[in-house]
């Protein structure tokens, strides 16, 4: 099925072309990086993960939208599900894909990948968190592969394909609660010392991931003859709401216990966040647009009669998705390094080469996802949508 994506309009051409340029400039800016080190970016001694950690914590909740569609259709023979739980499937090997990609840039010394695999050591949460990436890209990619081509020969899908699809429910899971751990179990970092990091992960993940593949499907739909469905849409956009009612009453919480206890160390960080500590406040603007966006988002999701409407809808999960990118994939790492141990403060921001390798990595996830969708699409419109019995 691959040659289905070397075939396409001129609009998809000049898609994949100016993706692959994307990903031609971040590399060349890579290779910049590969040469002088780390110190090209606005990373420093105190502020040690910035823009690429950030967009691997964000698009590790993006691949959650797979497993929000997979429980529906197999768990509970939820057949609306049937067009689009491939889409799902498609975006979360996209997603993982980033998510392996920023920390190979973030590592510096390539090489250094090699050290995890060589030198496996299990009582490290960054050993496990591999273990977990890679297994559920391996599962996604299969699962995702031979569900779509057995659609095209018009067979069920292979009976070893079943067990695959259950170990892929709590290995979604997985995935979000040990990159959580990854902060939560820094007892010098504060803002991360929670014992809900994981809860609210798994609820932006939930709310993230099923958003940005409401907007995929509304594009798919708009510019292909393949349609993945009203009800669907409307279905994992209620999926969507709840989700970031949840999220959001987690951030609260945070807030309370921070703000209530009046423990210096717990309230820094959210000072600094949303007011500025010291005369510095760098990312003040972008999370109070992150809170307002989120405030909108909700108004837009939860009245029925507004989430009917599909424009509306797309609007609410566009100003969903970007508010948790500020949140989840900038504010969220930095806070937790602001103030350092001894109450100093170091304020991070991207450098120019270092946003545009984080750009050229979003560009080889979208064409991964581009060609993903197109072999997809393709089979579709060959078998007029015809669903399998799976």
């Amino acid at each position: 099925m691959l040659e289905k994506a070397l075939t396409g309009s001129r609009r998809y051409w000049t898609w994949v072309f100016f993706l692959l340029a994307m990903v031609g400039v971040g590399f060349v800016n890579y290779l910049y990086q590969f040469k002088n080190g780390l110190g090209i970016t606005g990373m420093s001694r105190d502020v040690s993960w910035g823009l690429y950690i950030g967009q691997f914590t964000f698009l590790v909740g993006v691949a959650a939208s797979a497993v929000m569609l997979v429980i529906p259709y197999y768990l509970h023979d939820f057949k609306k599900f049937g067009k689009i739980v491939i889409l799902g499937e498609f975006l979360a090997v996209a997603a993982v894909t980033m998510c392996i990609s920023f920390i190979f840039v973030d590592l510096g010394q390539p090489m250094r990948v090699l050290n995890v695999i060589l030198h496996p050591t299990p009582n490290s949460i960054l050993f496990w968190d591999m273990i977990v990436l890679n297994g559920y890209l391996f599962l996604n990619i299969v699962i995702g592969w031979m569900t779509l081509s057995s659609d095209r020969k018009g067979i069920k899908p292979p009976a070893w394909i079943k067990p695959l699809i259950y170990l892929s429910i709590p290995w979604a899971f997985s995935i979000h609660t040990v990159t959580a751990f990854l902060y939560a179990g820094l007892p010098g970092r504060h803002f991360w010392l929670s014992a809900i990091m994981a809860a609210r992960f798994l609820a932006s993940a939930f709310a993230g991931g099923p958003a940005l593949l409401i907007l995929l499907a509304l594009i798919v739909r708009k510019l292909t003859k393949f349609d993945p469905g009203k009800e669907p849409i409307q279905a994992v956009g209620k999926i969507v709401t709840y989700a970031m009612i949840a999220n959001v009453f987690f951030l609260g919480l945070e807030f309370f216990t921070a703000f209530y206890s009046q423990i210096p160390g717990h309230m820094h960080p959210f000072v600094y966040l949303y007011a500025g500590l010291e005369g510095h406040g760098k990312l003040v603007p972008l999370m109070w647009a992150s809170s307002i966006l989120a405030v909108v988002s909700l108004v837009l999701l939860i009245f029925p009669s507004l989430r009917r409407q599909e424009g509306i809808l797309a609007a609410a999960c566009v100003a969903l998705f970007v508010s948790l990118w500020i949140d989840k994939g900038f504010g969220l790492v930095v806070g937790g390094f602001i103030p350092n141990p001894f109450e100093g403060i170091m304020e991070y921001w991207p450098t120019t080469r270092e946003t545009l390798i984080a750009l050229g990595v979003w560009a080889l996830g979208f064409l991964v996802l581009t060609l993903l969708y197109k072999i997809t699409v393709t089979v579709r419109e060959e078998t007029a949508g015809i669903e399998i019995e799976h």
